[in-house]
């Protein structure tokens, strides 16, 4: 009798031992910006919120400053699987969609609330592209204005000729050639060595970018033109998604509505800060003048016409709403 019951205490600690407390998954998520980035904080708190509300049952771990993968590969690395979440700056994909540019055509949207009515109108077609890709958007969180960074005065759009001036997308290539500028592709992880060896000597970029690359070392001027909000997004590979049950998977959806709330509320707050570090590093933080200004202004209404061919009904539907 007592080998009986010896035996069964053990077949039940056997058992016991083969079924782990929690079943645990573990996700990677790539981003490219430093750690103390408002975006990698943020992503860093989504991934903390889903741990909470899973029991760590899923454990996503934010990988910063293109350390796992570089800005322009982190798509496609979610796509196929290679990781299972990412972040990108949308715009960097615009020559796949046009759609990804929406959030860079100059002067279109130049405040919070006017990006924000921006990504309400064009967020069904970026998730209608997104999916058809493999992948399901989890949340948007934008960036500082956007302005010019200089060696020297800008008074007016001649004055940026000659320049090398750092692209990163679509629009900044084509403001570069619309003003006689040389473009160089240059992404934010690789900025201040291409600032420090001189490859670059001008930039549009928000506060945060310059704040992050200590563009004061080598520039002297900020022009605060606001010219666009870009936004980052936050998306994960469906398949990877579709594996989860039902608790986790609406465990991730509302941690992103809160990373998304958080997001846009972090990037207001800090855009002016981000300014004010400039000003504390001696760089010259101005206005447009008013001819550049204006010849900036046009650039703009050039590109909002490339883009509109592009985009063509699908575009003209996504302006239309957000002019509403």
């Amino acid at each position: 009798m007592f080998r009986l019951i010896k035996t069964c205490a053990l077949a039940a600690c056997v058992a016991a031992l083969a079924v782990p407390a929690i079943a645990q998954t573990k996700w990677n998520l790539p981003a490219a910006y430093p750690a103390d980035n408002p975006h990698s904080v943020n992503l860093i708190a989504f991934a903390k919120d889903v741990a909470d509300a899973t029991g760590n049952k899923l454990q996503i771990t934010v990988h910063p400053a293109a350390s796992l993968f570089k800005a322009p590969e982190i798509k496609r690395a979610v796509a196929t699987g290679q990781a299972q979440a990412g972040e990108v700056l949308i715009s960097l994909h615009e020559n796949e969609d046009p759609m990804f540019g929406i959030d860079v055509i100059p002067f279109l949207a130049t405040s919070y609330p006017a990006a924000k009515k921006l990504w309400l109108a064009s967020k069904p077609a970026i998730e209608k592209k997104l999916a058809s890709q493999g992948l399901m958007l989890l949340f948007a969180v934008p960036w500082g204005p956007q302005g010019i960074y200089a060696k020297k005065d800008l008074n007016t759009i001649e004055d940026m000729k000659g320049l090398k001036w750092r692209a990163y997308n679509v629009g900044t290539s084509r403001i570069a050639e619309l003003v006689g500028a040389q473009p160089v592709t240059i992404q934010a992880a690789e900025l201040p060595q291409a600032l420090a060896t001189g490859v670059v000597n001008a930039f549009m970029t928000s506060g945060s970018t310059g704040y992050d690359s200590k563009s004061w070392e080598t520039m002297t001027h900020f022009y605060d033109t606001q010219a666009w909000i870009p936004k980052n997004v936050t998306f994960v590979n469906k398949a990877a998604f579709d594996a989860l049950d039902k608790p986790t998977q609406d465990a991730i959806v509302k941690a992103a509505a809160v990373a998304e709330e958080r997001g846009w509320k972090l990037a207001e707050e800090k855009a002016k800060w981000y300014l004010e570090q400039l000003q504390a590093n001696k760089m010259k933080v101005l206005p447009p003048p008013p001819a550049l200004k204006s010849g900036l202004e046009k650039i703009g209404e050039q590109l909002t016409a490339d883009w509109l061919k592009k985009t063509g009904a699908d575009g003209e539907a996504v302006i239309a709403a957000y002019k509403k």
